[in-house]
């Protein structure tokens, strides 16, 4: 999540020049490229984002490039690349501009309800991929599609959440839940519920998962105390506790794989 940005203005007419509103901070107008230097840049392998998408595929894109396809255009005096860029930046890159809300979208430069609302429709899509992967696979068997989700869904959160994956007795998602959220360090997490929960889904075992804002990549004293609580309480009611995520940023610990459950 490029020091200075060169943006192309539209092509100018004959006429004299409309007044234009300032681009957006970190955007700076260039004179229009020749036609046989545009021609000479494609070749070259500089198409525009679009073109060199289907020409390449999105592999070959950059994250910027990929955000400039989605938004199709940019403002006056600053294009779609360059707005791209400066999202990312803004945003701390892909993860938080994905996740970021209306409000904060809608206040960046060179984005409307319109564009805003194409970001936040990419990133409910992202989660509910995740999601219909889980549903049709196997979390414990495969962990590691657990965790993407959890990530997805925790990781850019400033305060505490957590979150309860409901699963069927082929291990297969049937419900994800935010249990609680609470302030900067901790949240609320009260067992009685998610037993609760379980026994009105039919739950035959339980994904916990919570963020740590704070970064810390680590379970703490009242993090492991809760995960025993838990699988007791869980267990009366026969259903089993499979595993206690945390999510740090990008890094996620799991319980189980250190021995802690």
């Amino acid at each position: 999540m490029p020091a200075s940005i060169s943006c192309s203005p539209s092509r100018l007419s004959n006429a004299a020049p409309e007044t234009q509103d300032a681009p957006p901070r970190g955007c700076r107008p260039r004179p229009p490229l020749k036609k046989h230097a545009r021609q000479a840049s494609r070749h070259i392998g500089h198409e525009r984002p679009r073109e060199r998408l289907l020409a390449f595929g999105p592999q070959a894109l950059t994250t910027a490039e990929l955000v400039a396809v989605v938004l199709r255009t940019g403002t006056r005096g600053c294009g779609a690349l360059a707005l791209g860029h400066m999202l990312l930046d803004r945003f701390s890159g892909l993860r938080g501009l994905l996740a970021a809300p209306a409000d904060a979208l809608m206040s960046s430069n060179g984005l409307g309800a319109a564009k805003a609302c194409v970001m936040l429709a990419i990133g409910e899509l992202n989660r509910r991929a995740l999601e219909e992967a889980l549903a049709a696979g196997q979390p414990l068997a495969d962990l590691h599609q657990a965790k993407r989700y959890c990530a997805c869904r925790l990781s850019h959160l400033t305060v505490e959440h957590c979150l309860a994956l409901y699963l069927d007795n082929q291990l297969r998602l049937i419900s994800a839940e935010e249990v609680s959220r609470g302030t900067l360090t901790q949240a609320a997490v009260y067992p009685r519920e998610i037993v609760k929960a379980g026994l009105q889904h039919h739950a035959s075992a339980v994904i916990l998962a919570h963020n740590h804002p704070s970064g810390t990549a680590r379970a703490s004293e009242a993090d492991i105390n809760l995960t025993q609580h838990l699988k007791r309480a869980l267990a009366l009611v026969d259903i089993r506790l499979l595993d206690h995520l945390i999510v740090a940023g990008p890094a996620v610990v799991s319980l189980v794989e250190q021995g802690k459950l």
